[in-house]
Protein backbone atom coordinates (compact mmCIF):
# COMPACT_ATOMS: atom_id res chain seq x y z
CA UNK A 1 0.00 0.00 0.00
CA UNK A 2 1.93 3.47 -1.41
CA UNK A 3 2.92 5.59 1.92
CA UNK A 4 0.93 8.92 1.88
CA UNK A 5 1.10 12.19 3.47
CA UNK A 6 -0.60 13.88 5.87
CA UNK A 7 -1.65 17.68 4.09
CA UNK A 8 -0.64 20.05 6.17
CA UNK A 9 -1.57 24.13 5.73
CA UNK A 10 1.45 26.32 5.12
CA UNK A 11 2.10 29.00 8.23
CA UNK A 12 1.32 32.41 8.04
CA UNK A 13 4.49 34.31 7.82
CA UNK A 14 5.15 36.08 10.53
CA UNK A 15 7.20 39.53 10.50
CA UNK A 16 9.24 40.32 14.00
CA UNK A 17 10.76 43.31 14.93
CA UNK A 18 14.52 42.77 14.90
CA UNK A 19 15.35 43.64 18.67
CA UNK A 20 17.93 46.10 19.76
CA UNK A 21 19.75 46.85 22.70
CA UNK A 22 18.32 49.73 23.72
CA UNK A 23 19.97 53.01 23.74
CA UNK A 24 22.13 54.22 27.20
CA UNK A 25 20.35 57.27 28.91
CA UNK A 26 22.71 60.05 28.74
CA UNK A 27 23.21 61.65 32.58
CA UNK A 28 21.26 64.15 33.24
CA UNK A 29 24.34 65.76 34.81
CA UNK A 30 26.54 65.69 31.77
CA UNK A 31 27.35 63.16 28.78
CA UNK A 32 30.23 60.69 29.19
CA UNK A 33 31.80 58.08 26.89
CA UNK A 34 29.90 55.03 27.70
CA UNK A 35 30.69 50.99 27.33
CA UNK A 36 26.86 49.73 28.22
CA UNK A 37 27.21 46.37 29.77
CA UNK A 38 23.83 44.61 28.37
CA UNK A 39 21.84 42.71 30.55
CA UNK A 40 21.83 38.93 30.58
CA UNK A 41 19.25 38.78 28.31
CA UNK A 42 20.82 40.97 25.57
CA UNK A 43 24.42 40.16 25.54
CA UNK A 44 26.02 38.15 22.01
CA UNK A 45 27.92 35.67 22.57
CA UNK A 46 31.65 37.08 22.88
CA UNK A 47 33.58 36.25 19.74
CA UNK A 48 36.71 34.57 20.88
CA UNK A 49 40.11 35.18 19.05
CA UNK A 50 43.20 32.22 18.99
CA UNK A 51 45.35 34.88 18.13
CA UNK A 52 47.72 35.77 21.11
CA UNK A 53 46.44 38.07 22.81
CA UNK A 54 47.73 41.87 22.62
CA UNK A 55 47.99 45.01 24.98
CA UNK A 56 45.20 47.06 24.93
CA UNK A 57 46.08 50.98 23.23
CA UNK A 58 47.27 53.02 25.92
CA UNK A 59 47.81 50.55 28.85
CA UNK A 60 51.39 49.07 30.01
CA UNK A 61 52.77 46.32 31.63
CA UNK A 62 55.41 47.06 34.32
CA UNK A 63 57.93 44.48 34.00
CA UNK A 64 60.54 43.10 36.84
CA UNK A 65 63.19 45.55 35.07
CA UNK A 66 61.56 48.61 35.60
CA UNK A 67 59.95 47.91 39.17
CA UNK A 68 63.68 49.44 40.68
CA UNK A 69 62.05 52.81 39.69
CA UNK A 70 58.25 52.42 40.91
CA UNK A 71 59.58 51.19 44.37
CA UNK A 72 61.98 54.17 44.71
CA UNK A 73 58.40 56.36 44.15
CA UNK A 74 56.37 54.14 46.48
CA UNK A 75 59.32 54.25 49.13
CA UNK A 76 59.89 58.19 48.75
CA UNK A 77 56.27 59.03 48.99
CA UNK A 78 56.01 56.86 52.14
CA UNK A 79 58.75 58.81 54.06
CA UNK A 80 57.24 62.02 52.88
CA UNK A 81 53.69 61.07 53.68
CA UNK A 82 55.36 60.45 56.96
CA UNK A 83 57.22 63.22 57.55
CA UNK A 84 54.76 65.64 56.63
CA UNK A 85 51.95 63.63 58.56
CA UNK A 86 50.37 62.17 56.16
CA UNK A 87 48.14 58.66 56.60
CA UNK A 88 47.61 56.34 53.40
CA UNK A 89 44.00 55.79 52.28
CA UNK A 90 43.03 53.11 49.93
CA UNK A 91 39.98 53.88 47.30
CA UNK A 92 38.08 52.11 45.09
CA UNK A 93 38.80 52.05 41.21
CA UNK A 94 34.98 52.53 40.27
CA UNK A 95 32.64 54.50 41.49
CA UNK A 96 29.40 56.16 40.57
CA UNK A 97 29.58 58.37 37.82
CA UNK A 98 27.30 61.30 39.20
CA UNK A 99 30.37 61.56 41.97
CA UNK A 100 33.04 62.45 38.67
CA UNK A 101 30.13 64.78 36.67
CA UNK A 102 29.43 67.15 40.03
CA UNK A 103 33.12 67.10 40.98
CA UNK A 104 35.30 67.60 38.13
CA UNK A 105 32.43 69.12 36.14
CA UNK A 106 30.14 68.18 33.71
CA UNK A 107 31.98 71.03 30.51
CA UNK A 108 35.18 69.76 31.28
CA UNK A 109 37.12 67.12 28.66
CA UNK A 110 37.27 64.50 31.26
CA UNK A 111 33.59 64.06 31.83
CA UNK A 112 32.63 64.89 27.90
CA UNK A 113 35.32 62.63 26.31
CA UNK A 114 37.89 60.57 28.40
CA UNK A 115 35.66 58.64 31.26
CA UNK A 116 35.62 55.03 31.32
CA UNK A 117 32.10 54.70 31.55
CA UNK A 118 29.49 52.06 31.56
CA UNK A 119 26.59 50.20 33.58
CA UNK A 120 27.07 47.57 35.76
CA UNK A 121 24.74 44.62 36.00
CA UNK A 122 22.55 46.59 38.02
CA UNK A 123 21.70 49.24 35.55
CA UNK A 124 23.81 51.87 37.69
CA UNK A 125 26.40 53.80 35.65
CA UNK A 126 29.70 53.60 37.22
CA UNK A 127 33.31 55.04 35.86
CA UNK A 128 36.80 54.05 36.15
CA UNK A 129 38.01 56.95 38.62
CA UNK A 130 40.03 59.48 36.22
CA UNK A 131 40.97 61.44 39.41
CA UNK A 132 41.32 60.28 43.18
CA UNK A 133 40.28 63.85 44.65
CA UNK A 134 36.98 63.39 44.16
CA UNK A 135 36.86 60.06 46.14
CA UNK A 136 38.94 61.29 49.00
CA UNK A 137 36.51 63.52 49.64
CA UNK A 138 33.41 60.99 49.13
CA UNK A 139 35.51 58.92 51.44
CA UNK A 140 36.37 62.31 54.28
CA UNK A 141 31.95 62.76 53.76
CA UNK A 142 31.13 58.99 54.25
CA UNK A 143 33.30 58.05 57.06
CA UNK A 144 32.66 61.52 59.02
CA UNK A 145 36.33 62.56 59.38
CA UNK A 146 35.37 66.06 59.92
CA UNK A 147 34.94 65.02 63.42
CA UNK A 148 38.58 64.00 63.66
CA UNK A 149 40.82 66.71 64.28
CA UNK A 150 41.06 69.13 61.37
CA UNK A 151 42.94 69.47 59.36
CA UNK A 152 42.89 65.51 58.26
CA UNK A 153 45.76 64.69 55.73
CA UNK A 154 45.76 61.63 53.71
CA UNK A 155 47.90 60.22 50.67
CA UNK A 156 47.21 57.55 48.26
CA UNK A 157 48.86 55.93 45.47
CA UNK A 158 47.64 54.11 41.99
CA UNK A 159 46.09 53.88 39.03
CA UNK A 160 43.65 55.83 37.40
CA UNK A 161 41.77 55.74 34.04
CA UNK A 162 41.09 58.45 31.08
CA UNK A 163 40.83 57.54 27.28
CA UNK A 164 42.65 60.10 26.51
CA UNK A 165 45.27 60.22 23.21
CA UNK A 166 48.30 57.87 25.12
CA UNK A 167 51.02 60.29 25.26
CA UNK A 168 54.66 60.39 26.59
CA UNK A 169 54.65 58.90 30.08
CA UNK A 170 50.59 59.35 30.23
CA UNK A 171 48.94 56.19 29.43
CA UNK A 172 45.31 55.58 29.80
CA UNK A 173 45.78 53.73 32.74
CA UNK A 174 48.29 55.63 34.65
CA UNK A 175 49.63 56.33 38.09
CA UNK A 176 49.10 58.96 40.35
CA UNK A 177 50.99 59.96 43.99
CA UNK A 178 48.47 62.42 45.90
CA UNK A 179 48.37 64.32 48.92
CA UNK A 180 45.42 65.80 50.27
CA UNK A 181 44.61 68.43 53.36
CA UNK A 182 41.19 68.03 54.32
CA UNK A 183 39.79 70.70 57.04
CA UNK A 184 41.16 73.96 57.16
CA UNK A 185 41.73 76.98 55.14
CA UNK A 186 45.25 78.59 56.15
CA UNK A 187 47.35 79.48 53.30
CA UNK A 188 50.01 77.91 54.78
CA UNK A 189 48.69 74.65 53.71
CA UNK A 190 48.54 75.84 50.50
CA UNK A 191 52.35 76.73 50.85
CA UNK A 192 52.95 73.38 52.18
CA UNK A 193 51.66 71.29 49.58
CA UNK A 194 54.00 73.19 47.24
CA UNK A 195 57.07 72.59 49.38
CA UNK A 196 56.26 69.37 49.87
CA UNK A 197 55.66 68.61 45.99
CA UNK A 198 59.16 70.47 44.91
CA UNK A 199 61.21 68.43 48.17
CA UNK A 200 59.65 65.05 46.20
CA UNK A 201 60.95 66.22 43.03
CA UNK A 202 64.37 67.22 44.72
CA UNK A 203 65.06 63.91 46.64
CA UNK A 204 64.33 62.27 42.92
CA UNK A 205 66.92 64.51 41.71
CA UNK A 206 64.48 66.09 39.36
CA UNK A 207 64.88 69.91 38.87
CA UNK A 208 61.25 71.46 38.51
CA UNK A 209 59.25 74.89 38.23
CA UNK A 210 56.61 75.86 40.02
CA UNK A 211 53.92 78.03 38.15
CA UNK A 212 51.61 79.36 40.03
CA UNK A 213 48.37 81.25 39.72
CA UNK A 214 45.26 82.07 42.07
CA UNK A 215 41.40 81.53 40.05
CA UNK A 216 39.54 83.53 42.90
CA UNK A 217 36.23 82.22 44.28
CA UNK A 218 33.25 81.87 42.26
CA UNK A 219 31.96 85.57 43.42
CA UNK A 220 35.26 87.13 42.16
CA UNK A 221 35.42 84.84 38.97
CA UNK A 222 31.69 86.61 38.27
CA UNK A 223 32.75 89.91 36.78
CA UNK A 224 35.96 87.99 35.85
CA UNK A 225 34.25 85.55 33.18
CA UNK A 226 32.03 88.78 31.91
CA UNK A 227 35.68 90.38 30.69
CA UNK A 228 37.06 87.08 29.72
CA UNK A 229 34.15 86.28 27.26
CA UNK A 230 34.19 89.76 26.41
CA UNK A 231 37.49 89.29 24.88
CA UNK A 232 37.47 86.48 23.55
CA UNK A 233 34.52 86.89 21.22
CA UNK A 234 36.74 89.63 19.79
CA UNK A 235 39.08 86.79 18.79
CA UNK A 236 36.19 84.34 18.09
CA UNK A 237 37.00 83.41 14.41
CA UNK A 238 40.32 82.41 15.50
CA UNK A 239 39.77 80.07 17.99
CA UNK A 240 40.09 76.34 17.78
CA UNK A 241 36.24 74.74 17.38
CA UNK A 242 36.73 73.40 20.85
CA UNK A 243 37.44 77.09 22.35
CA UNK A 244 34.35 78.10 20.36
CA UNK A 245 32.66 75.80 22.51
CA UNK A 246 34.30 76.56 25.58
CA UNK A 247 33.21 80.15 25.13
CA UNK A 248 29.43 79.83 26.30
CA UNK A 249 30.31 76.52 28.65
CA UNK A 250 33.56 76.66 30.74
CA UNK A 251 35.35 80.12 29.31
CA UNK A 252 37.98 79.57 32.10
CA UNK A 253 39.13 76.75 30.30
CA UNK A 254 40.04 78.95 27.25
CA UNK A 255 43.44 80.03 28.91
CA UNK A 256 44.50 76.36 29.06
CA UNK A 257 44.11 75.70 25.55
CA UNK A 258 47.42 74.24 23.58
CA UNK A 259 46.60 75.34 20.15
CA UNK A 260 48.80 78.04 19.26
CA UNK A 261 46.60 80.24 17.69
CA UNK A 262 44.96 80.04 21.35
CA UNK A 263 47.66 80.01 23.29
CA UNK A 264 48.83 83.72 21.27
CA UNK A 265 45.14 84.97 22.09
CA UNK A 266 45.24 84.18 25.50
CA UNK A 267 48.67 86.05 26.50
CA UNK A 268 46.33 89.29 25.75
CA UNK A 269 43.39 88.08 27.64
CA UNK A 270 42.73 90.00 30.93
CA UNK A 271 44.07 87.83 33.86
CA UNK A 272 42.21 86.83 36.52
CA UNK A 273 44.80 88.45 39.41
CA UNK A 274 43.36 92.10 38.68
CA UNK A 275 39.66 90.44 39.56
CA UNK A 276 40.27 88.91 42.66
CA UNK A 277 38.37 90.12 45.76
CA UNK A 278 40.29 91.13 48.98
CA UNK A 279 40.42 87.83 50.44
CA UNK A 280 41.28 85.85 47.35
CA UNK A 281 44.02 88.10 47.00
CA UNK A 282 45.11 88.47 50.88
CA UNK A 283 45.47 84.46 50.18
CA UNK A 284 47.21 84.39 47.37
CA UNK A 285 49.81 87.40 48.58
CA UNK A 286 50.12 84.90 51.78
CA UNK A 287 50.94 81.96 50.07
CA UNK A 288 53.35 83.48 48.00
CA UNK A 289 55.13 84.58 51.18
CA UNK A 290 55.23 81.40 52.89
CA UNK A 291 57.33 80.26 49.49
CA UNK A 292 59.57 83.43 49.27
CA UNK A 293 60.29 82.15 53.04
CA UNK A 294 61.60 78.54 52.30
CA UNK A 295 62.75 79.73 49.22
CA UNK A 296 61.10 77.89 46.56
CA UNK A 297 61.22 79.17 43.03
CA UNK A 298 58.05 79.97 41.45
CA UNK A 299 56.80 81.42 38.42
CA UNK A 300 53.38 83.26 38.17
CA UNK A 301 51.35 82.50 35.45
CA UNK A 302 48.17 84.67 34.98
CA UNK A 303 46.79 81.72 32.28
CA UNK A 304 47.35 78.62 34.76
CA UNK A 305 43.86 77.66 35.65
CA UNK A 306 43.97 73.73 35.63
CA UNK A 307 41.21 71.30 34.09
CA UNK A 308 39.54 70.64 37.01
CA UNK A 309 35.70 72.70 38.19
CA UNK A 310 36.15 72.04 41.68
CA UNK A 311 39.38 74.49 41.79
CA UNK A 312 39.00 77.85 44.06
CA UNK A 313 42.29 80.09 44.81
CA UNK A 314 46.01 78.85 44.73
CA UNK A 315 46.42 76.33 41.53
CA UNK A 316 49.91 75.37 40.76
CA UNK A 317 51.83 72.90 38.03
CA UNK A 318 55.27 71.41 38.46
CA UNK A 319 57.25 71.63 35.26
CA UNK A 320 60.64 70.47 34.85
CA UNK A 321 63.38 73.25 34.96
CA UNK A 322 63.67 74.01 31.44
CA UNK A 323 63.50 77.31 29.78
CA UNK A 324 60.50 79.20 30.31
CA UNK A 325 59.75 79.32 26.38
CA UNK A 326 60.36 75.29 26.27
CA UNK A 327 58.57 75.00 28.69
CA UNK A 328 55.25 76.91 27.46
CA UNK A 329 55.91 74.81 24.30
CA UNK A 330 55.67 71.72 25.88
CA UNK A 331 53.92 72.42 28.79
CA UNK A 332 50.63 69.65 28.71
CA UNK A 333 53.15 66.93 27.91
CA UNK A 334 55.72 67.89 30.11
CA UNK A 335 53.66 68.43 33.37
CA UNK A 336 54.83 66.06 36.25
CA UNK A 337 51.92 67.09 38.72
CA UNK A 338 49.79 69.80 40.08
CA UNK A 339 47.09 70.55 42.46
CA UNK A 340 45.16 73.64 44.57
CA UNK A 341 42.86 74.50 46.66
CA UNK A 342 39.04 73.18 46.93
CA UNK A 343 37.23 74.69 48.90
CA UNK A 344 33.41 73.96 48.32
CA UNK A 345 33.90 70.50 46.72
CA UNK A 346 33.29 68.71 50.15
CA UNK A 347 29.67 71.22 50.78
CA UNK A 348 28.99 70.58 46.42
CA UNK A 349 28.81 66.78 47.36
CA UNK A 350 26.87 66.64 50.61
CA UNK A 351 29.51 67.66 53.24
CA UNK A 352 29.65 70.60 55.44
CA UNK A 353 31.26 73.50 54.10
CA UNK A 354 34.86 72.48 54.45
CA UNK A 355 37.83 74.24 53.04
CA UNK A 356 40.79 71.94 51.42
CA UNK A 357 43.91 71.80 49.24
CA UNK A 358 45.96 68.58 47.50
CA UNK A 359 48.22 67.61 45.07
CA UNK A 360 48.99 64.71 42.65
CA UNK A 361 51.94 63.45 40.81
CA UNK A 362 52.54 61.44 37.79
CA UNK A 363 54.09 58.35 38.27
CA UNK A 364 55.05 57.77 34.99
CA UNK A 365 56.35 61.36 34.10
CA UNK A 366 58.18 61.21 36.99
CA UNK A 367 59.82 58.03 36.23
CA UNK A 368 60.31 59.22 32.65
CA UNK A 369 62.14 62.50 34.26
CA UNK A 370 64.44 59.86 36.15
CA UNK A 371 65.35 58.18 33.15
CA UNK A 372 66.06 61.03 30.78
CA UNK A 373 68.41 62.45 33.55
CA UNK A 374 70.07 59.31 33.84
CA UNK A 375 69.43 60.01 37.97
CA UNK A 376 71.29 56.58 39.50
CA UNK A 377 68.59 54.32 40.91
CA UNK A 378 69.84 51.63 43.44
CA UNK A 379 68.87 48.20 42.65
CA UNK A 380 67.84 45.87 45.14
CA UNK A 381 70.35 44.45 47.56
CA UNK A 382 71.75 41.43 46.48
CA UNK A 383 71.15 37.82 48.29
CA UNK A 384 73.78 36.58 50.21
CA UNK A 385 73.70 33.22 50.45
CA UNK A 386 72.63 30.60 47.48
CA UNK A 387 72.05 27.18 48.63
CA UNK A 388 72.69 24.29 46.03
CA UNK A 389 71.48 20.57 46.42
CA UNK A 390 72.69 17.36 44.37
CA UNK A 391 69.73 14.62 44.83
CA UNK A 392 66.40 14.30 45.79
CA UNK A 393 67.25 13.64 49.16
CA UNK A 394 69.50 16.89 49.41
CA UNK A 395 66.71 18.57 47.78
CA UNK A 396 63.84 17.99 50.19
CA UNK A 397 66.49 18.74 53.30
CA UNK A 398 68.05 21.73 51.38
CA UNK A 399 63.65 23.43 51.02
CA UNK A 400 63.52 22.60 54.75
CA UNK A 401 66.99 24.37 55.72
CA UNK A 402 66.17 27.38 53.17
CA UNK A 403 62.76 27.96 55.48
CA UNK A 404 65.17 28.11 58.45
CA UNK A 405 67.95 30.55 56.96
CA UNK A 406 65.01 32.97 56.26
CA UNK A 407 63.30 32.80 59.71
CA UNK A 408 67.01 33.98 60.82
CA UNK A 409 66.55 37.03 58.52
CA UNK A 410 69.45 36.25 56.22
CA UNK A 411 68.98 37.04 52.46
CA UNK A 412 69.09 33.52 50.66
CA UNK A 413 68.38 32.21 47.22
CA UNK A 414 67.94 29.11 45.18
CA UNK A 415 66.90 27.29 41.85
CA UNK A 416 66.10 24.41 43.55
CA UNK A 417 64.41 22.89 40.01
CA UNK A 418 67.94 22.90 38.94
CA UNK A 419 70.07 19.60 39.45
CA UNK A 420 73.32 19.78 38.34
CA UNK A 421 75.83 21.70 40.31
CA UNK A 422 77.54 24.03 37.98
CA UNK A 423 74.26 25.52 36.40
CA UNK A 424 73.62 26.32 40.26
CA UNK A 425 77.30 28.13 40.67
CA UNK A 426 76.50 29.88 37.70
CA UNK A 427 73.29 31.62 38.77
CA UNK A 428 74.79 31.77 42.24
CA UNK A 429 77.77 33.79 40.58
CA UNK A 430 74.93 35.98 38.20
CA UNK A 431 73.16 36.70 41.36
CA UNK A 432 76.98 38.00 43.38
CA UNK A 433 76.22 36.12 46.55
CA UNK A 434 78.73 36.12 48.96
CA UNK A 435 78.37 31.93 50.01
CA UNK A 436 77.29 28.96 48.52
CA UNK A 437 75.79 26.34 50.74
CA UNK A 438 76.41 22.92 48.96
CA UNK A 439 73.96 19.82 50.20
CA UNK A 440 74.84 16.45 48.24
CA UNK A 441 74.14 12.73 49.29
CA UNK A 442 77.92 12.65 51.16
CA UNK A 443 77.27 15.64 53.42
CA UNK A 444 73.43 14.67 54.05
CA UNK A 445 75.10 11.21 55.11
CA UNK A 446 78.02 13.19 57.38
CA UNK A 447 75.67 15.41 58.64
CA UNK A 448 78.02 18.73 57.16
CA UNK A 449 77.24 21.04 54.58
CA UNK A 450 80.00 22.77 52.26
CA UNK A 451 80.20 26.52 52.21
CA UNK A 452 81.68 28.24 49.54
CA UNK A 453 83.54 31.78 49.77
CA UNK A 454 82.42 32.64 46.19
CA UNK A 455 85.15 35.42 45.73
CA UNK A 456 87.77 33.17 46.63
CA UNK A 457 86.39 30.04 45.95
CA UNK A 458 87.58 28.40 48.91
CA UNK A 459 85.18 25.92 50.40
CA UNK A 460 85.16 23.78 53.51
CA UNK A 461 82.99 21.72 55.35
CA UNK A 462 81.23 22.76 58.56
CA UNK A 463 78.49 21.17 60.82
CA UNK A 464 75.09 20.96 59.20
CA UNK A 465 73.65 22.05 63.09
CA UNK A 466 76.30 24.59 63.29
CA UNK A 467 75.96 26.22 59.80
CA UNK A 468 73.04 28.86 60.85
CA UNK A 469 75.36 30.51 63.58
CA UNK A 470 78.37 30.53 61.15
CA UNK A 471 76.76 32.13 58.38
CA UNK A 472 75.42 34.56 61.02
CA UNK A 473 79.09 35.25 61.99
CA UNK A 474 80.18 35.75 58.34
CA UNK A 475 77.72 37.98 57.39
CA UNK A 476 77.81 40.02 60.59
CA UNK A 477 74.63 39.78 61.64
Amino acid sequence: MPRTTKKTKPKKKTTTAKKTAPKAKPSKEGTTRKAVVKSESQKQPVKISKKTPQLLRGFKDILPGEQKYWDLIREKGEIFAYDYGFERIDLPFVEETSLFIRSVGKETDIIDKEMFSFEDRGGESVSLRPEATASVVRAYINHGMLNLSQPVKLYYIGPMFRYDRPQSGRYRQFNQLGFEILGDIHPVLDAQIIILSYNFFKELGVPVNIQINSIGCPECRKEYKVQLINYYKTQKADLCEDCQGRLTKNPLRLLDCKHEKCKTISEDAPQIVDWLCDECKNHFVKVLEFLDEIEIPYNLDPTLVRGLDYYTKTVFEILPALQDSENNNKKAQNSLGGGGRYDNLIELLGGRPTPAVGASIGVERAILKIKELEVEVQEKESPDIFIAQLGEAAKRKSLAFYEELRDEGIKIVESFSKDGLKSQLDIANKLGVKYTLILGQKELAEETILLRDMEGGVQETINYNKAIKEIKKRLGL
